[in-house]
């Protein structure tokens, strides 16, 4: 005959269950979004308009008629992940979407952005 397991050993086993699925999670979503790949897509893609370290270009802003807010001001940190993310994919006012920027490479500017507090 099979004896029934102890109570403590189950509740333990789901305990170590539950702490390694989450972990496993919460690395899956640093993995997500990193800030040097987005640094990269930035270079390429953006600073040409928004500045090496996201100042904004004065020579753009005029030629557009726009005010650029630095990347780095209380404005632009103020936005969420998901609000920056679709001006990247999406365009917001003069600023048409990005071409050729998958939704990652969006996650990992705003990661980039971020870092520039």
């Amino acid at each position: 005959m099979h004896k029934a397991e102890p109570y403590a050993t189950t509740e333990q086993f789901m305990k170590k269950t539950i702490i390694a699925t989450l972990t496993l999670i919460a690395s899956a979503g640093l993995s997500w979004a990193g800030a040097p790949e987005g640094k990269e897509v930035y270079t390429a893609k953006c600073a040409p308009c928004h500045g090496a370290n996201g100042e904004g270009k004065a020579a753009i802003a005029k030629m557009y008629n726009v005010t650029l807010p630095a990347l780095s001001s209380k404005e632009v940190q103020a936005k969420t992940d998901a609000e920056l993310q679709a001006v990247i994919l999406k365009g917001q006012g003069k600023m048409k979407p990005v071409s050729g920027v998958t939704e990652k490479q969006a996650a990992d500017v705003v990661a980039f952005v971020r870092t520039l507090k």
